[in-house]
């Protein structure tokens, strides 16, 4: 591992080893000389040893390590288990049982890298993690949606002193949440090495007091960490860039820096005319700051952000940059098929791109706060985030990780909101406002600029909780219309549909199935506190002081089978299912969400032995009418509603079933549903035909079982071999069913209702990929990835 002048920050997620159960560790008593496992270097004698620690035989046993790389879940790779005594954990988290395992790695740095300061960042390690370097017990972290950092300049080993070890357990035994939650170091792993003189960690604060299309205020202030033990002149250098890499201001200040302190300097730059950020235009530029002592250069730091101002209003909803803007949001959790919560980035980017693709223009990460890389993409991409605290907690740990979610996203553009808390019992109570309380003055001391929420499921009138902050969210306030009724009686309350509709529906079902635990698309089994995407939207749209809606949720997870339990491993509320294969109720949202003409019909149109009988067929569409055919015979034309959805009877009988949307009398947008014959191929969809051969980039690949003419059969459920040959693996599998208990880590998988996923991970040498898929009776198909170096 080399090392540099300045500042370098590198994964540290390659070449680790796992062992999956538990391992007895003795607490040192001493420091350093742990032993065994938890170092690389061989134990001296002597009686003294005994005294400070005793490991006789740790480091003979005999333990099965296996390689992996990070960002990795133990917990998707197991089996399927509605038994407690056995580990399972229940429905809520997806009847997969929780466990310990220890990660391990060693690594060598040359003799100068000693003049450095060295820390090691994890984003994310499952329920309760210990960390061991070189024998030294480094920490332990609890709770598992927020990073933390150790300094590991002491303890390291440079050069010819050997080689360095770290070992890391994760304890994923008791629930933080009531959902999948894996199990694991399920997010990337940090190395980084600085000057002793650097900008502190989350050091920039950057906002924008003006931001107007003719001219921008943009205010950064930076803190600068000395870590010498004497004091230093310094000179902070910062310059602006915008995303064509053009410089577009730059200032320096000078400072003096306390030995073993923190020194804060503050700037105000001018831009004419600036790039606004924007759903629809994000916009992004980049400071960077420069420290040089006596000229030369000991640090960079750079941070992106956006030029952007926002406002809530208790009448008129939000605004963007002085212009109204609806909220389409969705709730999401993390994990997704194949990989469990151990998401490569670039399937995080599939799934965002998939709402984007669906209209969407926000997201709430429920319920905690999301992995960095994920709001890097919402900046990148354009998604306005609702960024989310685990609970409601002014405890030390509590407010030690709200601090560290404010003080690691607050630069980022897309966050508009912060959620502090989700439908917690003490909801309306005296001791829960004291605590709501805490958090929001938290949040208000450390960024001002955005306002505070809670997602309430109850207790708005009592005790004045809901007024410590400054949005109050409701959790399905369709309910009665209660939120309707409350703004009549608070006009002044600002608010907003932090969870709506939980609508639950099962890909490609047209008849609730209690027995294989289905859900029609139909909606004819939502919960009681659930309503349809047409109420929960309509109401937004006649009522824009609700100001937008996050609906319950963008994709299908494990854990929460509602309204079912086993055989049921997974939720049914999704728009999309787990492998991000759309749902019905998809199209219904892409209708009245985008403006480009769309039109949908619901069911598939594959039912033997229903000649003649009727069916009950819907259209969705934002076209001003839709005009529904039957084998060539016209069945009507209506008039669209835009919030709603049209509906006939139909007389089943085989072939083309087909929408016609109309604006001005002309043909817009059309759809089919063809009466597909019976499985004869497979055919391959990939996301993209190239990634990048970093080990890591992951290329999502559809596969469709499709007839002689190349419909998809929408009932097939053919069980289909995966071969992969060349630069990559297969990294896990898929197919939305929400009572599969297949493994996700196979090289086979059935379809279900037509359709399963396949995701491809490149190696870290380029080269080209073959993806073959086979099944009994079809004809086989393959694609060609490829993958290129990374330069």
């Amino acid at each position: 591992m080399s090392t540099a002048a300045g500042r370098s920050r590198s994964r540290f997620d390659e070449n680790w080893s796992f062992y999956k159960g538990d391992i007895r560790i003795p607490h040192a008593v001493k420091a350093g000389m742990t032993g065994g496992i938890t170092d690389c270097g061989s134990l001296q004698e002597g009686e003294w040893l005994d005294i400070a620690f005793n490991d006789k035989g740790m480091g003979h046993q005999q333990l099965e390590w296996k390689p992996v790389s990070l960002p990795h879940d133990w917990c998707v790779e197991q089996q399927y288990v509605q038994d407690a005594s056995l580990g399972s954990r229940d429905g809520s988290h997806g009847y997969l049982p929780g466990g310990t395992g220890f990660y391990r790695k060693t690594f060598e740095l040359p003799p100068e890298a000693a003049d450095r300061k060295w820390t090691v960042t994890f984003d994310g390690a499952s329920g309760l993690s210990t960390v061991w370097v070189n024998g030294h017990l480094i920490g332990e972290h609890r709770g598992g949606y927020i990073g933390f950092s150790y300094d590991l300049t002491d303890v390291l080993r440079y050069g010819a002193e050997g080689r360095n070890v770290i070992l890391v357990k994760v304890e994923a035994l008791e629930n933080e949440g009531w959902w999948y939650e894996g199990c694991g170091i399920y997010r990337h792993v940090w190395l980084e090495q600085t000057d002793r003189l650097h900008v502190a960690e989350y050091g920039t604060y950057i906002t924008t007091p003006e931001a107007e299309k003719e001219q921008a205020l943009v205010h950064i202030s930076t803190r600068i960490c000395n870590e010498y033990t004497e004091s230093r002149a310094v000179s902070l250098h910062t310059e602006v860039y915008n995303a064509a890499g053009e410089q577009v201001c730059a200032k320096a200040e000078q400072a003096f820096a306390d030995w073993y302190g923190e020194t804060e300097l503050e700037q105000m730059f001018r831009l004419e005319h600036p790039a606004l950020w924007s759903p629809e235009t994000p916009h992004l530029y980049k400071a960077v700051s420069i420290l040089k002592v006596e000229g030369t250069e000991v640090d960079r730091y750079e941070t992106p952000f956006g030029i952007r101002s926002i406002r809530f209003d208790p009448e008129e909803g939000f605004f963007l940059n002085g212009e109204p803007l609806l909220i389409k949001g969705t709730c999401n959790h993390q994990d997704f098929a194949g990989v469990g919560v151990a998401l490569p980035d670039s399937l995080i980017e599939y799934k965002l791109r998939l709402l984007k693709e669906m209209g969407s223009n926000a997201y709430r990460s429920a319920h905690h706060p999301p992995t960095p890389e994920l709001l890097d993409l919402c900046d990148r991409l354009g998604l306005l985030v609702m960024d989310e605290n685990r609970k409601l907690d002014s405890s030390r740990s509590g407010l030690d990780q709200l601090k560290r979610m404010l003080f690691r996203d607050r630069n980022h553009p897309s966050v508009i909101i912060w959620n502090l808390e989700n439908e917690e019992v003490l909801e309306g109570t005296v001791t829960g406002r004291r605590l709501l309380k805490t958090l929001a003055d938290t949040v208000r001391r450390i960024d001002p600029t955005r306002p505070a929420s809670a997602a309430m499921n109850h207790g708005w009138y009592e005790n004045g909780y809901n007024e410590v902050v400054d949005i109050t969210g409701y959790n399905y306030g369709h309910r009665d219309h209660l939120d309707i009724r409350d703004h009549e009686q608070h006009p002044g309350r600002l608010m907003i549909g932090s969870e709506c509709a939980s609508y639950t529906a099962t890909r490609g079902i047209y008849e609730n199935d209690p027995v294989r635990g289905y859900c029609s698309e139909y909606g004819t089994n939502i919960p009681s506190w659930g309503c349809t995407p047409q109420q929960a939207w309509s109401d937004v749209v006649n009522n824009r002081f609700l100001t937008g809606v996050f609906m319950w949720t963008g994709f299908d997870y494990r854990g929460e089978p509602t309204p079912y339990l086993w055989p049921c491993v997974n939720s049914h509320f999704g728009l999309m299912d787990t492998c991000g294969f759309p749902k019905d109720s998809y199209y219904y949202m892409q209708a009245v969400w985008k403006d480009e003409p769309i039109v949908h019909l619901l069911p598939h149109w594959n039912w033997p032995g229903s000649e003649g009988k009727p069916v009950e067929v819907r259209v969705f569409a934002n076209t001003e009418t839709a005009e529904l055919i039957l084998n060539g015979s016209s069945l009507g034309e209506q008039q669209v509603d835009r919030t709603g959805y049209l509906t006939w009877e139909v007389h089943y009988e085989p072939g083309e079933l087909k929408v016609i949307g109309r604006n001005g009398g002309k043909e817009a947008a059309v759809k089919k549903a063809v009466t597909a014959g019976q499985p004869r191929q497979i055919r391959l969809y990939p996301d993209r035909a190239a990634g990048q051969a970093d080990g890591m980039d992951t290329i999502p690949v559809r596969v469709a079982v499709l007839d002689e003419l190349g419909h998809v059969v929408p009932t097939a459920d053919h069980e289909i071999r995966f071969e992969v040959e060349g630069a990559g693996i297969l990294l896990g599998v898929g197919n939305g069913n929400p009572s599969s208990h297949e493994p996700d880590k196979s090289p086979v998988r059935r379809a279900f209702n037509g359709w399963c996923l396949a995701l491809i991970q490149a190696a870290p040498e380029a080269g080209p990929v073959t993806l073959r898929a086979v099944s009994t009776g079809l004809a086989p198909a393959e694609v060609l990835l490829h993958f290129s170096a990374v330069t």
